[in-house]
């Protein structure tokens, strides 16, 4: 018979009260402190050129011109705004519509040869797919003023000079916005696009009803950076516009201004500079969760 042997009974240890962790994703408060002030600055740094341009339409020549700048308590007033838009050296609302005109124009077209392009290169299959997608990625490599000539005897040879579709013309497609939608599609797995084609769904109803819905980020920050691009150009609107003051984009046009006996006007050049900045800085505010989200979509499958 088996002898049971009884141990004493020992008392556990205290257990200490286990300490509260911080969250891995929360920074140290001295860290989370010198972050802020450092963006702070920086942020000060970075707006300072654009607050001085907007504030500085609304000043006084005299209060703008004095050193350091009257920036704040002077007497602010629009004058300049109504100046700056009503002058008839180079007329503002022209190169306004033409700017416009420019960026949808550029931004519709991206969005659609962009589609286009990245769902041949995801969902149809075809011979030589990556290296075509490699040839996408090199246009995004050459440098911008080595086309620039090309595309203006291009333009000159079928006789669009005075036209503005000339404006337009040689940017209708790019290799950033095929290289963008081509991420956002691969997310798709092929053999939902391979159960559509067996259900009837062709390619445009495919892309249309079930593909383009699902990447509405991308597509959104596609079309605010592809009207950021038409609307901020200003190298090939100069080369084009340069006999012909009816193509003036706004870049130009407030340039021009400058040059047409306005540079010491100051005050009504920086209007003019404000007046530009608007739709730019509307989308940049209110499209910012888009862009990022957008450009963020391919990153992480």
């Amino acid at each position: 018979m088996s002898q049971v042997i009884e141990r004493p009974s020992v008392d556990p240890a205290p257990v200490a009260p286990a300490r509260r962790r911080r969250p891995l994703n929360r920074p140290p408060r001295r860290v989370s402190a010198l972050t802020y002030v450092w963006l702070t600055l920086a942020a000060v740094v970075l707006l300072f050129p654009v607050l001085l341009t907007v504030v500085g339409g609304f000043l006084p020549e005299g209060d703008l011109v004095r050193q350091p700048p009257a920036l704040f308590g002077a007497d602010y007033s629009f004058d300049n705004y109504v100046a700056a838009w009503r002058q008839t050296v180079v007329p503002l609302l022209p190169a306004f519509l033409n700017s416009m005109f420019v960026g949808v124009v550029i931004m519709l077209a991206h969005l659609v040869t962009s589609c286009l392009a990245a769902y041949a290169l995801v969902f149809v299959r075809m011979p030589l797919r990556q290296p075509v997608f490699w040839l996408f990625l090199a246009t995004i490599m050459v440098p911008y003023e080595a086309i620039v000539v090309p595309n203006a005897l291009f333009i000159r040879s079928l006789n669009l000079e005075n036209s503005q579709w000339s404006l337009v013309l040689p940017f209708l497609a790019n290799g950033f916005g095929v290289f963008l939608m081509r991420q956002a599609f691969r997310q798709f797995p092929t053999e939902l696009a391979d159960a559509a084609r067996i259900d009837g769904c062709g390619h445009l109803r495919f892309l249309a009803t079930i593909v383009l819905p699902a990447v509405r980020p991308s597509l959104t920050a596609l079309a605010v950076w592809s009207f950021l691009q038409g609307w901020n150009m200003y190298f090939w609107p100069l080369i084009i516009s340069s006999s012909n003051n009816s193509m003036n984009t706004l870049q130009t046009a407030v340039f021009a201004l400058k040059a047409n006996g306005n540079g010491t006007q100051q005050a009504l050049v920086l209007a003019g500079v404000s007046i530009t900045l608007i739709p730019t800085l509307l989308l940049v505010i209110f499209g910012q969760r888009w862009l990022v989200r957008g450009f963020m979509a391919g990153a992480v499958k």
